[in-house]
């Protein structure tokens, strides 16, 4: 029997005669809004303006068509594919009592032909019948994403933009390295301190110091390489800030908690928690599926192989 928090499917009964069902295929320019009317035998398809308003509107406009039609909408049913626009517009859409879900797009299948046609229109027919059979209660039609709260979103952001800081710093030194081995100089320590000061004094093998470009590109270099560790060091001094003095609500008494781990610090302890324990989760299987820690087997007839972890969740979640 499924729980309460189970997203593999609806547990409220779907009466299409007073449900109006809609999709979105989004996109940077438009929106392509397919929808089902009930009391209408065609299925209306409208290209909107990236408005939300505008949006809202249209479903309007559809639940007056259909109660012109005879039928009386008590349900609005909305969904879209999981991508850049995140899910600002599902939590706008469920303030104004409209149901919206976030579907996971890898969990709708499509044609595996080598070349299939693939258009907004076509997309929406493929996301109409995977909502509609998931609004019936039926399995394996999609997967929906939990939608968070904004200070659940922003409570991601610190590690992301640390993530991705702690990248731009390895890209830097690595590319400052690279430079300086052309010219025979392999012990340059780009990360200390001291480092301008040991760049103005150092010289190739040939006992020439470096020419001007490169020398030039280099204190470039070193002032972006400054500039974004003091960053790194900014985010890690709030964490410890709010570690110090943030009431004690729940995810930073898991913090504290993982923290006492031998071999966890805070970073890790705090990237956990967000990204993994701070998530409502229905069972073990989900944590293990979130974090790309399942099986993959390969059975076809008489073969039997297992091919390793499947590493399609969250790679933070599996420290990968």
């Amino acid at each position: 029997m499924p729980k309460l928090n189970d997203l593999s499917r609806s547990l409220t009964a779907l009466e299409l005669d007073s449900t109006l069902i809609a999709v979105i295929e989004m996109s940077l320019s438009n929106w392509l809004v397919a929808g089902i009317v009930p009391g209408i035998e065609r299925q209306p398809l409208k290209k909107v303006g990236t408005d939300e308003q505008e949006l809202l509107k249209l479903l309007y406009r559809w639940r007056d068509e259909a109660t012109k039609a005879g039928h009386t909408v008590k349900r609005v049913a909305v969904a879209f594919e999981a991508g850049r626009d995140g899910f600002w517009l599902a939590r706008w859409l469920r303030a104004r009592d409209i149901e919206a879900y976030v579907i996971h797009p890898t969990s709708v299948a499509v044609s595996r032909e080598h070349r299939r046609a693939k258009t907004d229109r076509l997309d929406t027919e493929l996301l109409k019948r995977a909502f509609t059979g998931w609004l019936r209660g039926e399995p394996q039609h999609c997967q929906m994403a939990g939608i968070p709260t904004l200070s659940e979103e922003d409570a991601r952001r610190p590690n992301r933009e640390r993530e991705n800081l702690i990248c731009e710093r390895t890209r830097i030194i690595n590319r400052m390295k690279a430079c300086l081995v052309r010219f025979g100089i392999r012990n340059f320590k780009p990360t200390l301190r001291k480092a301008p000061e040991l760049l103005m004094r150092l010289h190739t093998p040939e006992g020439v110091p470096l020419a001007p470009n490169t020398m030039a590109e280099m204190r470039r270099d070193l002032a972006r390489l400054r500039f974004v560790m003091d960053q790194i060091k900014e985010i890690e001094n709030a964490r410890l800030q709010w570690l110090e003095h943030a009431p004690e609500e729940k995810p930073l008494a898991m913090v504290r908690l993982l923290a006492r781990v031998i071999g966890v610090g805070i970073e890790t302890a705090d990237m956990l928690v967000q990204e993994v324990l701070s998530r409502n989760m229905r069972d073990r299987r989900a944590i293990a599926r979130y974090a790309g820690i399942t099986g993959s087997p390969d059975e076809s007839g008489r073969k039997r192989r297992e091919k390793g972890l499947a590493k399609a969740g969250n790679a933070r979640g599996s420290c990968r």
